[in-house]
């Protein structure tokens, strides 16, 4: 048993009402519920790093308007996916505002190198609130 409670192996515990614990190994699926381990480095870094690389490839980032017939509707999106597999998917049969009508059409696509350019774009066309300043937007691309 190591001498120093410090030690990488074993921690020693104080509970709230003072009284210590024995020694456990840090790491251990044992350890005493809500055991502090302090001095440990994770093997793994705790947050998930998102990159906006896949493999050898740099993917793009959509944002993109989408229109129907049947409702008279628009749906602004981003996505970071194959624009032709996000569509597919709105036009599913899912639960959701696009979800059921099946009938979405691509009116108006943007390109981003990241993903937040994309949800800001998103943001600042969803805040205009306006299917007529909409309609400009999607009219003001050459077709």
């Amino acid at each position: 048993m190591p001498s120093s409670p410090d030690s990488y192996r074993e921690v020693q515990s104080i509970s709230r009402k003072g009284k210590q614990r024995g020694l456990s190994s840090a790491g251990s699926e044992h350890l005493p519920y809500k055991q502090r381990v302090t001095g440990s480095n994770p093997v793994a870094p705790t947050k998930k790093i998102k990159s906006h690389f896949r493999g050898i490839f740099h993917f793009m980032c959509y944002c993109y308007i989408l229109f129907s017939e049947r409702r008279g509707k628009y749906y602004v999106g981003q996505t970071c996916d194959d624009i032709n597999e996000r569509i597919r998917k709105h036009n599913s049969n899912h639960v959701g505002f696009t979800g059921g009508i099946g009938d979405w059409t691509l009116k108006y696509l943007e390109e981003f190198e990241t993903k937040q350019f994309a949800i800001l774009r998103e943001k600042e066309i969803k805040s205009w609130k306006s299917a007529k300043r909409i309609e400009m937007l999607v009219q003001s691309i050459p077709h």
